[in-house]
């Protein structure tokens, strides 16, 4: 017996220039007519970078060789995060004159919101080697490691795009719930402060338990330099395998209902 969810994501993926060609539009279509497209969010979050960074670094008397990299990667990759989710969420919504119309994989809709996402979170990593430049941090051959750990960050983003997808077709106020949900998580997270400020009671609720630490830290960690530990590749390890398999299934139980929801 076929299963719906798998089919519906294997061709999309057959269809993956269909789905950069939109995402491509999307950037596209967003800046038309501007002198430096993209580019106004690139400017837009250095200018927040240095700002925290110097605001929080002298609060939290933390030196700005350490905390400004910290605090760039953290804001970068959170960008990316954010976006996703946020987008996820009316990834189906957004497309229903498409999908009511056109007999295209409903997948490629969301690898189509995960592709424009990631041409204006690479735009925005142009910050990174300005900031490391500026304050004489080199990176280390760690550095490489951040690849594989960003490839399981995708992987986690996409399955939670589609699940928002799908929920929020049918209810229309969780959108909401979930962009001020996100607000609470962006100050759990270290992103703005460092982990070495908190108590150690406190780093087990905050650090341990938050799945987004865990999917930062595989990213940020080597590019500062540092080994991410084995319980953040196994927590985010453990995320894309248990988020993929719920899923699809919810998937296949939901897929030929979401036209009807929209």
């Amino acid at each position: 017996m076929k299963n719906i969810a798998l089919d519906d994501i294997a061709n999309a993926l057959e269809r993956s220039s269909l789905a950069g060609m939109l995402g491509w539009q999307d950037v596209r279509q967003r800046y038309r007519r501007s002198a430096l497209g993209p580019f106004w969010l690139t400017i837009s979050m250095g200018v927040m970078i240095g700002t925290i960074g110097i605001v929080f670094g002298q609060i939290f008397k933390s030196p700005m060789t350490e905390f400004l990299p910290f605090l760039s990667a953290g804001m970068i990759l959170w960008g990316l995060i954010s976006s996703v989710v946020t987008e996820g969420c009316v990834g189906f919504i957004g497309a229903e004159n498409i999908i009511k119309q056109l007999p295209i994989p409903l997948f490629v809709h969301i690898m189509r919101l995960m592709w424009r996402n990631l041409i204006i979170f690479a735009h925005n990593l142009a910050i990174l080697p300005i900031v490391f430049l500026a304050v004489g941090k080199p990176l280390e051959v760690t550095a490489l490691l951040s690849i594989p750990g960003f490839i399981l960050v995708v992987l986690n983003l996409a399955w939670v795009a589609l699940i928002l997808g799908i929920i929020c077709a049918r209810y229309r106020d969780l959108p909401q719930i979930v962009s001020n949900f996100l607000q609470v998580l962006f100050y759990l997270t270290p992103i703005m402060w460092m982990p070495t400020l908190l108590p150690q009671r406190a780093g087990i609720y905050l650090l341990s338990l938050n799945p987004l630490y865990h999917l930062l830290e595989i990213v940020r960690a080597p590019l500062l330099g540092h080994l991410p530990s084995a319980q953040s590749w196994l927590v985010a390890s453990g995320l894309a395998l248990i988020g993929w398999g719920m899923t699809v299934a919810i998937y296949t139980s939901y897929k030929r209902r979401i036209a009807y929801w929209l």
